[in-house]
């Protein structure tokens, strides 16, 4: 536990000087979505007839799903560029290693450290949501760690790919992954419209990706509308999702900074 919070204090100690830069795309961006599409759009598709499940607003609607679709892309980005110049060009793991400190410390620190960051993300989006009228029930405090709970299930198996040999400056292979995973996903798991409106095989394909379960579990908390077990289908397809790339997290630390 000492090891795992000093991988988070020394992670602290440096975002302290480099907070603003993320300011935008952690924050500021998914508020900007908020006000554009659930304002704007959103008066456009309140005047239709087709109803959002549960006949909600579309700014309610929206709003969920941005939060969690926000923890997953500033976990994936705190998992990806910045792990990798950990590990090659600045050698910090190397520094941490020559300490007691052991490469599981340094897996569940920054797992720790993404957790914190994406609370942080979670409170402040919540408040803004709160301040449209959004939350239609208490179990929106629970929403919160709903949210950092998808982000940390991103975050585990790109730790894992960012520790691959195979990524040596980590361009490409990142952009890759933002270009055909991260905003595929960010599109298509029921952020904006309910995956409902997709054809029947896209809906399956939906249904297996982890976006969209967190993307439910977080609306089904904000909205109140949980009405069945299915939640537990969502938090254990997270869970499952955060143990699998944790455990392959650890073998790829291994791998690439015992060799």
């Amino acid at each position: 536990m000492t090891g795992l919070l000093r991988v988070v204090q020394r992670n602290l100690i440096v975002y302290r000087r480099v907070w603003r830069g993320s300011l935008f795309s952690s924050f500021l961006q998914p508020t900007m979505y908020l006000l554009a599409m659930g304002l704007g759009i959103g008066a456009l598709v309140d005047r239709t007839a087709a109803a959002l499940p549960g006949d909600v607003a579309f700014l309610d609607f929206l709003a969920p799903g941005l939060l969690a679709a926000a923890c997953m892309q500033t976990a994936t980005f705190e998992s990806s560029w910045p792990v990798l110049g950990k590990i090659r060009w600045d050698r910090t793991y190397d520094a941490i290693l020559a300490t007691p400190l052991g490469v599981g410390d340094i897996v569940r620190g920054e797992l720790a450290w993404v957790a914190l960051r994406l609370t942080t993300v979670a409170g402040a989006f919540t408040i803004v949501m709160a301040l449209f009228d959004v939350p239609r029930s208490w179990t929106t405090l629970l929403a919160i760690p709903a949210a950092v709970l998808t982000g940390v299930a991103f975050s585990a198996p790109v730790l894992a790919f960012a520790a691959r040999r195979s990524v040596v400056s980590g361009s490409n292979s990142f952009n890759t992954m933002f270009r055909f995973v991260i905003t595929p996903l960010f599109l298509f798991s029921g952020v904006f419209f309910p995956i409902e409106r997709l054809p029947a095989l896209l809906q399956a394909a939906a249904w297996g990706t982890p976006l969209f379960h967190g993307v439910a579990l977080v609306r089904g908390l904000v909205l109140g509308s949980f009405e069945s077990w299915i939640w537990l289908v969502h938090l254990g397809y997270l869970l499952v999702m955060l143990a699998v790339g944790y455990v392959a997290a650890l073998w790829m630390f291994r791998r690439r900074l015992h060799a």
